[in-house]
C-alpha cells in the first residue's frame, strides 16, 4: 500500500498542551507510514521540543495543519474515529486498536477519514465525540490503564501499518469522479444534524431537558445509515418543505 494511499487518513491532535507530544506523534507517524498531521487549537506550536522530539519526522510538522476547531480539522473526512478511553451512557460503536486499524484501512479505499485524540488530561469531550463515527479504545493491563499521548499514537499508527500490510485495497483514483456513491462528508452532515435540530425544537418534538441526548441518539442512528451527499440534499429539502409548510399553516391560522 503506497504512502500517498495513507495520506488519505489525518492524524488530528485536539488541543494538545505539550508541545513534546506534538513531536512525538509526528516521529511516531513517520516511521508507521502516516503523512497528514492536523493540530486543533494547539497550546504552543511551532515550539523547540516538538522539533526536537521529532527526530527525523521535522517535515511532517513543517506540512501539519492547525486549525481553530474540530470541525475545520474535519472537513472533507467521510468517517471519523475518535480514542477514548471513558465509558458513558449513550454508546457510541467501540472498536479496539487492531479493529479500528483493519476497518480504517477498508474505509481509506472510498475518500478520507480522520483519526481524532484529546487532550492530555480530559481526552475529547462528548461534544468532540459527536463528530466520531466509532470510538477506538486500546485495551491496557487492569491495574494501570495510562498511555500518554504519544504513546497511543504510535500504537494506533502501529496498528494501522501492520492492518496495511495485510491488506491492498484498491483506492479509488478520485472520489471526486468514481462512480461509486461515497458517504457525505462531515461537513455536509453536520449542516444536516444542525437543519434537523431546528426544524424538531420548531415542531415542539425536542424539548430542552432531553435534547441533547436526543440529538446524539440521532447521530448515531444517521452514522450507521451513511447517507450520501445526495441523500443528506434530499433529506434537507425535505426538512425544508416542513418549515415552509409549517410557515404557511401558521399564517393561514392566523389569517
Amino acid at each position: 500500500m503506497s504512502t500517498k494511499f495513507l495520506e488519505r487518513l489525518r492524524v488530528v491532535l485536539v488541543e494538545t498542551s505539550h508541545p513534546g507530544n506534538i513531536g512525538a506523534t509526528a516521529r511516531a507517524m513517520k516511521v508507521m507510514g502516516l503523512q497528514h498531521l492536523v493540530l486543533v487549537n494547539p497550546r504552543f506550536f511551532p515550539h523547540p521540543e516538538a522539533t526536537a522530539l521529532a527526530s527525523g519526522a521535522e517535515d511532517i510538522l513543517e506540512r501539519a495543519q492547525v486549525t481553530a476547531d474540530l470541525a475545520a480539522a474535519l472537513q472533507g473526512c467521510h468517517k471519523v474515529y475518535g480514542t477514548s478511553a471513558r465509558d458513558r451512557r449513550i454508546q457510541w460503536p467501540v472498536l479496539d486498536a487492531r479493529e479500528a486499524a483493519v476497518e480504517m484501512v477498508a474505509e481509506l479505499a472510498d475518500g478520507n477519514c480522520a483519526l481524532v485524540f484529546g487532550r492530555e488530561r480530559t481526552g475529547l469531550s462528548n461534544e468532540e465525540l459527536d463528530h466520531c463515527q466509532v470510538l477506538v479504545n486500546i485495551p491496557t493491563a487492569e491495574l494501570y490503564h495510562s498511555l500518554n499521548l504519544g504513546q497511543a499514537v504510535q500504537v494506533l499508527a502501529y496498528e494501522l501499518h501492520m492492518a496495511t500490510l495485510q491488506a491492498n485495497p484498491e483506492p479509488h483514483p478520485d472520489p471526486d469522479v468514481t462512480s461509486v456513491e461515497l458517504a457525505a462528508p462531515m461537513e455536509d452532515m453536520e449542516g444536516f444534524y444542525g437543519h434537523l435540530e431546528q426544524v424538531l425544537r420548531q415542531s415542539g418534538f425536542l424539548q430542552e431537558i432531553r435534547a441533547i441526548r436526543m440529538m446524539r441518539r440521532l447521530r448515531r442512528l444517521y452514522d450507521r445509515a451513511r447517507p450520501t451527499a445526495n441523500e443528506v440534499n434530499i433529506l434537507r429539502g425535505i426538512l425544508t418543505e416542513i418549515q415552509r409548510w409549517a410557515t404557511n399553516s401558521r399564517q393561514k391560522g392566523s389569517g
